[in-house]
């Protein structure tokens, strides 16, 4: 019989997603979260056990009897801090599905109070970062020797509420990349360059996604910088744009915005998942300019967080991992993403200086 486990933010866009998967598949989830009515009318139509409580001061009380919380709810800047600290006390295992550079850096920070708590901490355990993660790992084993490592994906997915919410949390914080083992701010819009994601060489942009962080701690590599697809005029326009952030960061604005993408956004349909898959890059180069590229194409961003969340939670659940803050790679392997459905795998190129 599996240990008892918790999706915190189940009726979420993706949490309902990876809750009704995790039932197909004849697991039982407590599903949880701070709305009553939105709580216990998924919980009553999946047959499952429902607890309603806030992330706050009381959430250890409600987690006495769970062995492992996979945590929904963003923005994750604000919810994880509580909902691992709640972790630490009732003694579960924690993963999330953040793809926000802070919440690595504050999962990596509880390393020493996981071993001494005797659970593993696991942040990023969906798209935010698993393929991009596990491309990490895989160049870094097939060049130990890297100085510096990019990472990208192009996906056509559309975007859910929470996803929209998060960037907007982040509006006027700007880019970022890994300099020397340090992680640097950096002007959106300002990194620039064609990348062939796997689809043909495109316009790309420098963005602060999750992997400044977490590909550091997977391979040492102290130059890190990541990528998507972006015509050159919106590149512009981003660095054009980038002085108004700090107004959009006020918090009046902020509140508007909030209410606007809860009353008009709804997250993309199963057929627009179906459609589009997900395209990861990676590259990673020497002091020599020897330059490695790994390439795969995965399942959608939405159905890849649900398969990602879903096989990580069931491999700890199960199995015997060590305790402390980890990413996926550093857990289970770079072929982690090549055994999940809907991934192909890796095609790798080498090019030598001339």
């Amino acid at each position: 019989m599996q240990k008892k486990w918790l999706i915190y933010g189940a009726y979420g866009f993706t949490g309902e997603l990876i809750a009704r998967e995790a039932k197909k598949r004849g697991m039982t989830p407590v599903l949880a979260g701070r709305n009553p009515e939105m709580l216990n009318y998924l919980a009553k139509e999946l047959e499952l056990e429902a607890r309603v409580f806030p992330v706050g001061k009381t959430t250890a009380e409600n987690l006495s009897d769970i062995a492992l919380v996979l945590h929904c709810a963003g923005p994750f800047q604000k919810t994880s801090p509580p909902m691992i600290k709640a972790c630490l006390e009732a003694g579960a295992d924690y993963l999330d599905i953040t793809g926000e550079i802070s919440v690595f850096e504050h999962s990596f920070a509880q390393d020493g109070k996981a071993k001494d708590a005797d659970i593993t901490i696991c942040s990023g355990v969906g798209f935010d970062v698993i393929p991009t993660d596990c491309t990490a790992l895989k160049l870094k084993e097939l060049m130990p020797d890297a100085v510096s490592l990019a990472l990208g994906f192009d996906s056509d997915s559309g975007i859910s509420p929470g996803t929209y919410k998060t960037m907007i949390q982040g509006m006027g914080s700007g880019s970022a990349e890994r300099r020397d083992g340090q992680l640097v701010p950096v002007t959106i819009g300002s990194q620039r360059r064609k990348i062939d994601f796997g689809r043909g060489r495109r316009s790309a942009m420098g963005i602060p996604w999750g992997d400044v962080s977490t590909a550091y701690h997977t391979t040492g590599i102290p130059n890190i910088s990541t990528w998507i697809p972006m015509k050159r005029s919106r590149i512009i326009g981003a660095r054009l744009f980038s002085p108004a952030g700090s107004i959009l960061s006020l918090p009046f604005i902020q509140k508007r915005l909030m209410k606007w993408v809860s009353l008009r956004v709804s997250g993309p349909d199963e057929k627009l998942r179906a459609d589009s898959p997900a395209y990861i890059w990676g590259e990673a180069r020497n002091a020599d300019g020897v330059v490695t590229t790994a390439r795969i194409k995965t399942a959608n961003v939405y159905d890849l967080t649900v398969y990602g969340a879903l096989e990580v939670t069931s491999r700890l659940l199960d199995g015997d991992y060590p305790h402390g803050s980890y990413t996926p790679a550093t857990l289970f392997g770079a072929d982690l993403i090549e055994s999940l459905p809907g991934s192909e795998s890796f095609e790798v190129e080498t090019i030598y200086p001339e």
